[in-house]
């Protein structure tokens, strides 16, 4: 296996090891190869292409059939099942054959998601909610559960939170840190990189920083969280690339999903969708954690802004 497929499939540099996740359902299958596909060789993303987009098929090819089909080798065919999070590649078929057993009772998607200049309004509309419906199931699909409680625990108990992003990730650390602080968390979004590095290197452990980036290569959210990591504080990545530069300095690494980029529609627009998933989980999942405080100060949050959203008397 190569340096590459280490990183994105063990997640070697990160301090807390694998996850020790069980291999993805049949119906996350899908959602995985067009997660992973990105970070994978163009050898490799044959041979991912060829088992999403024709499950029954390759199914019912051996390793070597497979092999055959998408020009590469049986070694890269079950580096690839490997990188899907399957044990080997009869762990794989298993998974096509289920995949393909789902698909066949039902129907597939009546619409694309590609929007044109000329599109109606409405067919905007129906291409716009399906795609948003396609990323959020990819990401819940998707998504470490083992991480994901992990990042809890220590957002739970953490003395401080910090949270850097940049542009629409930007947004995204805002609306996390907005949640922590109504449940009497300390809690700072930082859209200012030098902000965000000033702040990173007071951290310490006992500390939660968190980097949101869809590319997984900002440099300006990679740089604090890496003074973060180096200082001891608990690091999580929120990012659409598992095997970017920023996971590198990640304790946890929870992964979203977009669909995919088109000229009206940005990969900024698609990654926030599953990328607000994602806050919205790790901050419920702490307010389970924290409930007997969480409780009371959201209700007094709520009590306290309450005036403002009654009707005026007339």
């Amino acid at each position: 296996m190569t340096e590459g497929v280490k990183e994105i499939f063990g997640n070697d540099g990160n301090r807390s090891g694998g996850s020790g996740a069980a291999p993805p359902a049949p119906a996350a299958l899908a959602a995985k190869v067009r997660t992973l596909a990105p970070s994978m060789t163009r050898s490799m993303q044959r041979v991912a292409e060829a088992v999403a987009g024709d499950p029954a098929g390759c199914a019912a090819l051996t390793v070597t059939g497979l092999a055959e089909l998408t020009g590469t080798s049986e070694a890269t065919v079950v580096r690839t099942a490997r990188l899907l999070g399957y044990p080997g590649y009869r762990d794989l078929r298993l998974a096509l054959a289920g995949l393909a057993a789902q698909q066949q009772s039902g129907r597939a998607p009546t619409i694309t998601t590609d929007i044109s200049v000329d599109d109606p309004i409405a067919d905007v509309v129906a291409k716009l909610a399906y795609d948003e419906q396609q990323t959020l199931a990819d990401t819940a699909a998707g998504l470490d559960t083992a991480q994901l409680g992990a990042a809890v625990s220590a957002l739970a108990g953490a003395r401080r939170t910090d949270v850097y992003g940049i542009g629409a990730s930007g947004l995204v650390a805002q609306d996390l840190t907005q949640k922590l602080l109504r449940i009497g968390l300390i809690a700072h979004a930082h859209s200012d990189p030098h902000l965000a590095v000033t702040n990173a290197v007071q951290l310490r452990a006992g500390d939660v920083a968190i980097a949101i980036t869809h590319s997984g290569a900002t440099e300006d959210v990679i740089e604090p969280l890496r003074a973060a990591f180096e200082r001891g504080a608990t690091t999580v990545a929120v990012t659409g690339r598992p095997g970017s530069s920023v996971t590198r300095y990640a304790d946890h690494v929870l992964t979203t999903s977009t669909s995919r980029e088109s000229e009206l529609r940005p990969a900024a627009m698609s990654s926030r969708t599953s990328q607000l998933l994602v806050v919205d989980c790790l901050f419920v999942g702490v307010a389970q954690r924290t409930y007997e405080a969480a409780a009371p100060a959201l209700a007094a949050s709520y009590e306290a802004l309450a005036h403002r959203h009654r009707s005026s008397p007339r």
